[in-house]
């Protein structure tokens, strides 16, 4: 809502940017009352149901879906970036400490720049390399630096598997089944893209001063790591471990909620109904039953959110059955707002390269509510 001042009249504020149109875009389109998401005019759902995270990376890039040629070419440039330099290895091998992996992908994307095969070209084609580069890469650096920090060597990406199947791969040094690999591809799929998030928007004002697309996938891994943000779904499966071991998913809830604790992963600043993605990879998730490990996570969120709803009749966002269902894929938690990042690169790398088709310098104005006409005061005369 707009800000008010004493006189009681508005200033025009919107707190959180709430409902202000900052930007005019084809690639997503949230109905939040009719808890609808579409990419470039494609239903997600349906394209998480038929497609693969490669199609939906296309499709953002390009605005269609590819032909089968068009497929083999995207698929061939991805598997020959996927593979890191030397330098990059040796980067993630360096960091001091024990930074999280949000930290290491932040730092190791900014890195990416200093490893471009051609710096100054600018053109759009050389972008559209630059974005393939990125998304391809994101999930081995990620992979390689888990793996780093267990004492481990990092797993060489495969040509024979595709990203989701790759990343899988890559993280548990051992060859996903055909479901885990589905299951997961369907996960990259619906957080591909969500249009003008907090993240997103970073992401477009870095790059409306011209910056390169290394700086502004910089800043949108920056924002999602925010708790406020991607970080949400790390808060959920924590959740769903302290209702298991508190043993009664109804005494787990009545307490949080008396006790005013926020029940993490319900509610949506767009959607007012149930988001799209959360009731797909719910009933995926019923569907698989015990095909997928994990299952008793699953039985566990739906319970929750039973209750919850109940209750409060709040609705369950994307973070609330994703964290279940890459916990029941194997990846502890601190890996989940990292997963996140991969899959999300395509979008931001989206918005990237439309942000420089019709590109103006992202600069909003504020509401000054400071003093005015204050005097200076040598320093020798002030008084505390």
């Amino acid at each position: 809502m707009a800000k008010k001042e004493a006189n009681g009249q508005e200033t025009g504020v919107v707190r959180g940017l709430g409902d202000v149109v900052a930007a005019s875009s084809r690639l997503g389109n949230v109905d939040g009352i009719a808890g609808k998401l579409w990419y470039c005019g494609f239903d997600a759902v349906e394209l998480a149901q038929r497609g693969t995270y490669e199609e939906t990376l296309y499709l953002l890039l390009y605005g269609e879906l590819p032909t089968a040629r068009q497929m083999d070419g995207l698929v061939g440039e991805m598997t020959r970036c996927r593979r890191m330099s030397p330098a990059m290895e040796q980067l993630l091998r360096c960091l001091p400490g024990a930074p999280t992996p949000m930290e290491a992908l932040r730092t190791a994307v900014s890195a990416l720049s200093a490893t471009d095969p051609s710096p100054l070209d600018k053109s759009k084609e050389a972008n559209v390399r630059r974005a393939v580069r990125i998304v391809s890469q994101l999930p081995t650096l990620m992979a390689a630096h888990w793996r780093l920090r267990q004492g481990e060597k990092p797993v060489e990406p495969r040509d024979d598997l595709g990203h989701a199947a790759n990343l899988y791969y890559m993280f548990h040094a051992r060859m996903p089944s055909g479901v885990e690999a589905r299951v997961l591809d369907m996960c990259l799929i619906l957080m591909a893209e969500h249009e003008l998030n907090a993240s997103t928007f970073a992401v477009r004002v870095v790059c409306s001063t011209l910056s390169d697309i290394y700086a502004a996938l910089t800043a949108g891994i920056g924002a999602l790591n925010g708790p406020l943000h991607g970080a949400a779904n790390t808060e959920v499966m924590k959740m769903l471990l302290e209702v298991d071991q508190a043993g009664s998913t109804e005494d787990y809830v009545q307490g949080a909620l008396a006790a005013k604790k926020r029940i993490m992963g319900f509610g949506h600043r767009v959607y007012k109904t149930w988001d799209p993605r959360a009731t797909f990879l719910r009933q995926v998730l019923a569907d698989l039953g015990g095909q997928l490990p994990g299952a008793h996570w699953h039985r566990l969120a739906d319970e929750v959110q039973s209750t919850v709803f109940r209750h409060k009749q709040l609705y369950p966002n994307v973070d609330f059955y994703a964290a279940p269902a890459l916990y029941g894929l194997g990846f502890p938690m601190e890996m989940f707002t990292a997963i996140f990042a991969c899959a999300r690169s395509a979008g931001w790398s989206a918005h990237v390269l439309e942000q420089y088709d019709d590109n103006r310098l992202i600069r909003p104005t504020t509401d000054y509510v400071g003093s005015i006409n204050r005097m200076y005061v040598p320093i020798g005369e002030r008084r505390a």
